[in-house]
């Protein structure tokens, strides 16, 4: 893979090279007490997934910010929708979050693979940002990306349930990816990415001693469409909706609260269904 080079972020790219990184959502101290919020989050429901493979530990991970106030608030930072506005626009919905937790040692990775090809949303007014809480690097498996590759078609994909892939399906690219074309996104903590619903990405397992915990948050613009009979959640993160292809939802008042942990379940049984649905069966 390409070394990183930490340059000024140039908005003025992401429409050719289908990402804009380094960016800086808030101070080192600020992302160490979110990073202790999430270790509390994860210590305390863990013990009940245990010998589970990584993609099955969906409810401590995926679309937290609809049960967990703080993680609403590092979604809706207002230094990291200034950056998504220049993307996206001046509205902006939370569609998603994600957690990829990767403690020391752990043999989890993510394949290469295209979001657009899973996801059902078009047009692709899709970016993701990725927060890191925790230094995030190639040694422990920080994310990888290969530029430019969202323009064109979209490339042929398996789906291979491996193991240690953090992926529902083990999706990855079925097409050799070529290392000298993928740049590594290293962050510093506090930092952020912003990258492509197209782009090809990655990461590889941490080899460090260094946990990598960052929080993968997806954005749409309200005109884009979800594919699927059920109409997926949305909060309006800035601006308004003039076009009313989601269900939107208030963000969490208190923690693990009952009406939180109801929208985050439906939230994410709206998104498994519709994948079902477009996906068909597993193979």
């Amino acid at each position: 893979m390409n070394a990183p080079v930490r340059a000024e972020p140039r908005f003025a790219d992401y429409a050719a090279q289908g990402y804009v990184w380094p960016l800086r959502a808030m101070h080192a101290a600020e992302a160490e007490t979110a990073y202790r919020r999430f270790l509390a989050h994860w210590n305390h429901n863990i013990d009940r997934f245990a010998g589970s493979l990584p993609r099955e530990r969906i409810w401590l991970t995926i679309d937290t910010h609809l049960s967990l106030p703080w993680v609403s608030d590092l979604a809706s930072h207002p230094q990291v929708l200034d950056a998504v506005e220049k993307v996206l626009g001046p509205d902006v919905l939370i569609w998603n979050t994600h957690w990829f937790p990767k403690f020391p040692g752990d043999r989890s990775f993510v394949s290469w693979h295209q979001d657009a090809t899973y996801w059902g949303l078009k047009p692709p007014q899709v970016t993701t940002a990725w927060i890191a809480l925790m230094p995030s690097t190639r040694e422990n498996g920080c994310l990888e990306v290969m530029p430019g590759s969202h323009l064109g078609d979209l490339m042929p994909q398996r789906e291979t349930y491996a193991e240690d892939n953090m992926l529902s399906r083990g999706q990855e690219i079925a097409v050799e990816i070529d290392p000298a074309r993928t740049l590594s996104l290293e962050l510093k903590p506090g930092e952020f990415s912003l990258h492509h619903i197209g782009i090809a990405h990655g990461s590889g397992p941490n080899e460090s001693d260094t946990p990598r915990i960052g929080l993968a948050v997806r954005y749409v613009a309200p005109e884009v469409v979800q594919a699927g009979p059920y109409r997926d959640l949305a909060v309006l993160a800035r601006g308004e909706d003039r076009h009313g292809n989601f269900d939107l939802v208030a963000p969490p008042t208190r923690e693990w609260g009952l009406d939180e942990e109801s929208l985050q379940r439906l939230s994410l049984s709206r998104k498994l269904d519709n994948n079902a649905t477009r996906a068909g069966p597993p193979k």
